[in-house]
């Protein structure tokens, strides 16, 4: 079976489908959808129509910074690519915010070791600072 991957903008029912997946991971919904980007900044990567990942990408009043944040997880999806999804996720998020939206550079806060070092492996510059980390990545 051959993989069909997707990276696309925000369709009807995702939201919802993130709130599923934070109260699976979180047991609570963290962020409500009128604080959220609109549609054209709110991501998902699928592979094979299934959603595995979602991320959501704020434009900060200086256009060229963005703050990539609120990433989740369909905590059903077990298939050995999950990884290599999140890492296309993450790179696509950063090639949409540097040639959609101009934007020169991005900062994420994670207290994921396993997102640390999918962001540091696309050359993110990483602050530890115990329990989480900020990054951040000249585009």
């Amino acid at each position: 079976m051959s993989e069909q991957v997707a990276f696309r903008t925000f369709k009807e029912g995702d939201y919802e489908m993130c709130c599923d997946w934070w109260r699976w991971w979180w047991k609570e919904i963290p962020v409500k959808r009128k604080v959220l980007p609109n549609d054209e900044r709110c991501f998902v990567i699928e592979n094979n129509n299934i959603p595995v990942a979602a991320v959501f990408l704020y434009a900060a009043v200086n256009p060229e910074v963005g703050y990539q944040t609120w990433l989740v997880s369909n905590p059903e999806y077990k298939q050995k690519d999950r990884r290599k999804m999140l890492e296309l996720l993450v790179a696509n998020v950063a090639k949409e915010a540097k040639e959609t939206w101009g934007m020169s550079m991005l900062f994420t806060v994670c207290v994921n070791k396993h997102m640390e070092n999918i962001h540091e492996n696309q050359g993110w510059f990483i602050e530890r600072s115990a329990p989480c980390y900020e990054a951040f990545k000249y585009l």
